[in-house]
């Protein structure tokens, strides 16, 4: 009987005990997430009213004049448009306008800033930074939840993305909260998860294509049913995934159309292995000297790089339970990833923001590398000596990689097509046209800028080369004429624009800027810029 009591008051003391002590780690694990999504803030946010005028300049502001033509055009999603093709009609074949057209609401609500997009774009990435922390916690651990969401926090190219006025952000944020949710619900969530998982994985399909690869971490839990006989719950998901295949097919399908329907005769996204040729990409290696440059100088530095290593050939010891299989997820999104990229290597390399559905896989990696190496020889993730060692670890890359790298990358290389642009928007009044030629040839910035419609010069679309000049005056002339009998009212240059040739327009076409002297009214010849009114026949 006493020892019967006296066990019953020891239970009955200890388990309030451990009931406290679970709420005491619930809570450090939400602190030290509120902690992450701070730093991934300040990442994120910091500098968020910068002009649209870093590397990744002329995909912005073409994401922007989308988001211009909602609010000041038409507010149909269907038809995104551009300013840099003429007066218009310029629709465009492009991705779901989520980003643009949420940006758009913002301009009707409060006014035209061009760091809107940006703020937009910043709050997707926060969406990503904790959905990637849940659903690393679900595979792995709490502990390897915290280091793969910091990771992602502080990689360069992750922060670099997330505030860009790009829709990349939203593909990602919406894939990742696709999948975690998805992931829920295969672990015993309610059945209310699949539709919310299913409507979200679609939109962050619908905003980039490449958020199809990670479909495939679905379709892996999904045969995981099938081997285990949840036939019933696999068919379900099975209905839900055609239903979302179909909906995104139909969607591009529709962007194709009309992107081979209006002028220029735009679609976005080339260089795919079945338009260039497998022998083409075979004889470019894939194309992964681009991907080496792009992942030291860019997006990750070698500490990144070297924590991702380690954690991809030392992943944690799988969970003894029924859900072990959560553990392959970073594995199986990074192959879907892989077969991606070697379908579209060329047009993920010549544009790197495409690069961002690998992220997710690759900070869970660069996470447990951390791990790993924070907690050498201990085998646990609190004692002093691993937090020292992780201390030392994440401000190693802080220093090495994030603030070096974003600092290249948020270089305003495009600061003087912005000021063209805005030297264009003195001069010209409503309903004019411009032709505007920026500090990197086929960029809008300055038309952007400008707060008009106009033309890139070389004019550009459709299979229409526009990032390289006419080799000769002769030609350009001709490019030059045609564009003033469709109505261009100014031509203006930055004096250091240059084709991805690395010639400088004022050098080369020497011969075209006689001719605009001869033939139009110079308004402005400073050392940075040159315009010109042009003279109607």
């Amino acid at each position: 009987m006493t020892g019967n009591t006296e066990t019953a008051d020891v239970q009955g003391v200890a388990l309030p005990v451990r009931q406290a002590a679970a709420g005491i780690r619930i809570n450090l694990h939400t602190l030290i997430l509120l902690a992450i999504l701070l730093v991934a803030a300040i990442a994120r946010f910091h500098n968020i009213t910068q002009p649209l005028v870093d590397a990744f300049s002329w995909r912005e502001t073409s994401t922007a004049m989308m988001a211009d033509n909602f609010q000041q055009r038409s507010w149909n999603i269907f038809f995104p448009e551009v300013s840099w093709t003429g007066p218009g009609p310029s629709y465009q074949g492009r991705e779901f306008q989520i980003v643009s057209y949420l940006t758009a609401l913002l301009y009707q609500l409060f006014g035209w800033h061009d760091w809107f997009g940006r703020m937009i774009a910043a709050a997707f990435g926060m969406v990503t930074v904790f959905s990637l922390h849940r659903l690393t916690a679900l595979c792995w651990d709490e502990a390897h939840a915290h280091a793969a969401a910091l990771a992602y926090a502080l990689m360069p190219g992750p922060a670099m993305i997330d505030s860009s006025f790009l829709p990349d952000p939203s593909m990602l944020a919406l894939v990742t909260l696709g999948v975690w949710v998805f992931a829920k619900y295969w672990t015993g969530g309610n059945a209310w998860l699949l539709p919310l998982a299913t409507l979200s994985f679609t939109l962050g399909a619908l905003a980039k294509p490449p958020g199809l690869a990670a479909g495939a971490v679905i379709f892996y839990l999904m045969v995981c049913w099938i081997v285990a006989g949840k036939r019933r719950h696999a068919a379900r998901v099975f209905a839900a995934g055609l239903l979302s295949l179909a909906i995104i097919a139909a969607y591009f399908s529709w962007a194709i159309y009309l992107g081979r329907s209006y002028p220029p005769y735009h679609v976005a996204g080339s260089g795919y292995i079945w338009d260039s040729g497998f022998s083409t990409f075979f004889k470019n290696s894939f194309y992964l000297k681009s991907v080496w440059n792009t992942s030291v100088w860019w997006f990750y530095g070698y500490p990144f790089m070297a924590l991702i290593a380690v954690g991809f050939w030392m992943p944690p010891k799988p969970a003894e339970t029924s859900e072990r299989a959560l553990s392959a997820i970073p594995y199986v999104w990074l192959a879907a990833a892989a077969v991606v990229y070697i379908a579209a290597a060329r047009e993920i390399t010549s544009n790197p923001w495409n690069y961002h559905i690998f992220n997710v896989p690759l900070a869970m990696f660069c996470g447990r590398g951390a791990l790993v190496l924070a907690t050498l020889g201990t085998g646990t993730a609190l004692t002093p000596a691993v937090m020292l060692r992780s201390a030392f670890i994440a401000a190693l890359a802080l220093a090495l990689s994030t603030v070096p790298l974003l600092k290249t990358m948020k270089a305003p290389i495009a600061m003087n097509g912005k000021l063209l642009g805005e030297e264009l928007a003195r001069l010209v009044q409503p309903g004019e046209l411009v032709v505007a030629i920026a500090p990197e040839a086929g960029d809008p910035v300055a038309i952007y800028y400008s707060r008009v419609r106009g033309w890139v010069f070389p004019p550009g679309g459709g299979d229409v080369e526009w990032s390289k000049f006419a080799e000769d005056d002769t030609t350009a002339i001709a490019q030059l004429e045609d564009l003033r009998t469709q109505g261009a009212d100014y031509f203006g240059t930055a004096k250091n624009a240059a084709d991805k040739r690395d010639r400088l327009f004022v050098e080369h076409h020497d011969g075209v800027v006689d001719y605009l002297d001869k033939t139009a009214t110079k308004l402005v010849d400073s050392d940075k810029l040159l315009v010109y009114r042009i003279t109607r026949p």
